[in-house]
């Protein structure tokens, strides 16, 4: 089953971890490569990517005359999507097991869980 592992964060927590020293950032990314190799490793990983900040994100909602609609920079909020893992692992439990470690190795930011929908053809 796979699952994407959506890791959120405020402002002012990536304020905060901008601010650490080069040597604790570098430590940081150090263990979440970890992550990845040993991931990769048992073949449970998929796909992960870090994402920019909300203030390059723009809402396109429809078309209007061909052209999609912006609403400009995201909008404002209190949380937003820092990046996200995927992985493919035999049960739920197994997911949270890897979003808590993800998110203990970086200051316990919170991980949204969310298994990817199934859908099942349906014959006529």
């Amino acid at each position: 089953m796979k699952y994407i592992l959506l890791m959120s964060g405020t402002a002012a927590g990536v304020a905060g971890y901008h601010a650490r020293s080069k040597q604790e950032i570098e430590a940081h990314m150090a263990v979440l490569h970890r992550i990845t190799k040993d991931l990769s490793e048992s073949g449970e990983f998929v796909a992960t990517q870090g994402l920019a900040g909300p203030n390059e994100a723009k809402v396109v909602r429809g078309e209007k005359n061909g052209v999609p609609v912006t609403d400009g920079i995201f909008p404002e909020s209190k949380e937003f999507l820092l990046g996200y893992w995927i992985v493919d692992v035999p049960n739920a439990e197994r997911a949270y097991a890897i979003a808590g470690r993800i998110s203990a190795a970086s200051s316990n930011m919170p991980m949204e869980v969310r298994q990817f929908a199934t859908y099942e053809a349906t014959s006529r």
